[in-house]
């Protein structure tokens, strides 16, 4: 009887094992974090096969506790909550069941007071990293990588850029005399690249805490930083909370069912069958997802703000997906605007970026992203966020912008993108300015609407960027380029630069994106063309090249530019003038928007003068000119006067 009763003992242990789930920790992100941020709070999400089943997680570390365990709908995830209040710098020891697994809590270098993001004094310079500059060549074949070539020749296709490339021309920029660089996101977007909607741009996200080893590593992006700083440049991280890559881990394994918007068919989907044309894993019977399983975002941004707006519009803009390759993020779940939170504090303590900027703003949740811009704002008082909000309109615009009285809910978004300035440019730039409302008109009539701003010098301003046609189309027309730069550089915005602008790149999005996103001469082996010097640039790119940089090089801790009061004068006689003015210092910005000379009255803009303030001089050429006269302008002339 006694040995019957120790068989059923030990076969009722050996079954109870046998059933036992096998846990293993495959990653934990955040990586590691930081103790005496404001929130002591921290969010840990834990990967591994069935690492949900885990019934106790536990740590003895001092000043830690932890406040809630969290199981989502797959095994394959576990979100532990702590409170850090109490705890100093070190490793901490977190139990799992029987388990142990390390997890570095660091000090930071500095509070969040002291960090210090970009302002109006700043100019902001954008460029693509794959697009910029090669500095090495043992990344451009990457093992473990989705399949991907790196050939030149495809506009569309990956061209082997890098970090360190960029690096490496540090001293460019200073010679420029932009003060900030962003790069279009450096994070890890493990797509293959026959998708069409190819991701060597970077938005869309595979690894939100990991340098995507073709442009180099986490330690060589704070290099870069480092060195940037040390050369007096800010840097900008792009960013895209409104949506991840289709590789990331979570749509393969959705933590919890509503981890994305209109997530029908990604629950059910194959392990094959995948379309690379469309990023779409196909249905059992190799079709694609039904529309009823699949939204489309609209494109139509009017509903995130229109008071009459229904139900489905609304619905149909920020919970449809912004391309099928590209799934969108829910991010009323908590959980998944916690993480995503906490990445963005992540890369500000672990790099030292100086900035943010967000793509595809108002499709997202409103109420996740101003709890996002909150929580930065009260941990990083001086820091800096643009929002991407791609509506023409000055109303609809401000309305994003923190504390504005035209939007109920308040945004804490610091600063917006001045889509209507790029509007009224691209089409001033190819008429004549009249009487009313063609031409320059088009410019005085936008910033006559400034007053919906409560902070206009944090609305960020550009001619051109990687998603628009460049500016000079597929021309060279450097006299109307001059105006667009003059008013960018002398209004009250932040103003913002895109790469090979200086020389005179040009392109259209008629084909493909990549015509406006083509490579940066003299960056790449073998080129033989170097824009990056005065004896590889040719003549008109040298005389735009000085042109602008001198202009940069004044603006720079210029006060009349950055804190000085703006009047603007309706265009008269086809001539627009802006002034700033600070103290008794002032500057005028003037164009001849017309195709014919003309001629300045002078005396109807006597307001701007003192009465000993009788001359002025080209910030540019230093010629002087008499206040007590007349200006004759040539057409499409540009001055920037100084007096």
């Amino acid at each position: 009887m006694k040995k019957v009763v120790l068989f059923s003992l030990f076969l009722s242990l050996t079954l109870t094992m046998a059933a036992a789930p096998k846990t293993n920790i495959t990653r934990i992100d955040p990586t590691n974090w930081y103790v005496g941020m404001k929130n002591p709070k921290l969010q840990l999400m834990v990967y591994g096969p069935n690492i949900a089943a885990v019934k106790n997680v536990t740590t003895d570390y001092p000043g830690v506790t932890i406040d809630e365990v969290v199981r989502l709908d797959s095994p394959n995830y576990l979100l532990v909550y702590l409170d850090l209040s109490g705890a100093q710098p070190g490793e901490m020891t977190l139990q799992f069941d029987k388990k142990k697994f390390k997890y570095q809590l660091k000090q930071r270098e500095m509070s969040g007071d002291k960090r210090e993001g970009f302002t109006n004094a700043d100019v902001l310079y954008m460029l693509m990293p794959d697009r910029f500059a090669s500095g090495r060549s043992d990344n451009d074949q990457i093992k473990g990588l989705n399949t991907y070539v790196n050939d030149r020749s495809q506009p569309s296709l990956r061209h082997g850029g890098d970090l360190e490339g960029i690096r490496q021309h540090l001293d460019y920029f200073n010679e420029l005399g932009v003060t900030a660089l962003w790069f279009t996101p450096v994070l890890e977007n493990n797509s293959p690249d026959n998708n069409r909607f190819s991701t060597y741009h970077g938005y869309a996200t595979t690894d939100y805490y990991r340098v995507d080893p073709r442009f180099g590593s986490n330690e060589e992006y704070r290099q870069l930083i480092d060195e940037a700083h040390q050369k007096g440049l800010k840097i900008v991280m792009d960013m895209i909370f409104n949506h991840c890559g289709f590789e990331h881990p979570w749509v393969a394994d959705m933590p919890t069912k509503d981890w994305f918007n209109t997530p029908e068919w990604l629950s059910e989907k194959q392990s094959s069958g995948r379309d690379p044309m469309t990023g779409f894993t196909a249905n059992a019977d190799g079709s694609e997802p039904a529309k009823s399983q699949y939204l489309q975002t609209s494109y139509k941004l009017t509903p995130v703000k229109d008071p009459y707006a229904s139900e489905i519009d609304l619905h149909e803009t920020v919970d449809g997906w912004f391309v099928p390759s590209m799934p969108d993020l829910n991010h009323r779940n908590p959980h998944v605007m916690t993480y995503l939170i906490q990445n963005s504090i992540w890369w500000i303590e672990t790099v030292g970026i100086d900035g943010i900027r967000m793509d595809t703003y108002p499709y997202a949740d409103a109420k996740g992203m101003a709890r996002w811009m909150k929580t930065l704002d009260e941990e990083y008082p001086n820091f800096n966020v643009v929002g991407e909000t791609w509506v023409t309109e000055p109303a609809y615009t401000a309305a994003w912008q923190k504390n504005s009285k035209l939007s109920k809910d308040n945004s804490y978004l610091k600063t917006v993108m001045d889509f209507a300035f790029f509007d009224r440019l691209s089409q001033a730039k190819n008429e004549e300015t009249d009487g009313w409302w063609n031409g320059l008109n088009r410019l005085y009539n936008s910033f006559c609407y400034d007053y919906l701003y409560e902070d206009p010098n944090n609305v960020m301003a550009f001619i051109d960027n990687h998603d628009t046609d460049r500016f000079l189309g597929n021309g060279k027309d450097s006299l109307a380029l001059k105006q667009a730069l003059a008013l960018l550089l002398t209004v009250k915005r932040i103003p913002q630069l895109y790469y090979g602008t200086e020389i005179l790149m040009n392109g259209t999005k008629e084909v493909t994106d990549g015509n406006v996103r083509k490579d940066f001469p003299g960056g790449f082996p073998g080129d033989k063309h170097n824009a990056f010097t005065a004896e590889g640039r040719t003549k008109a790119e040298n005389a735009m090249f000085n042109w602008l940089s001198a202009l940069l090089h004044w603006r720079n801790g210029n006060e009349t530019i950055i804190r000085g009061y703006q009047t603007q004068f309706i265009p008269y006689h086809g001539i627009y003038v802006v002034a700033r003015r600070w103290h008794r210092h002032g500057v005028m910005t003037i164009l001849n928007g017309t195709s014919k000379p003309a001629v300045m009255e002078i005396n109807r803009y006597a307001e701007l003068f003192d009465v000993d303030q009788t001359e002025a001089e080209d910030v540019i050429t230093g010629r002087k000119y008499s206040l007590k006269k007349d200006l004759r302008l040539s057409p499409r002339q540009t001055l920037i006067l100084e007096y």
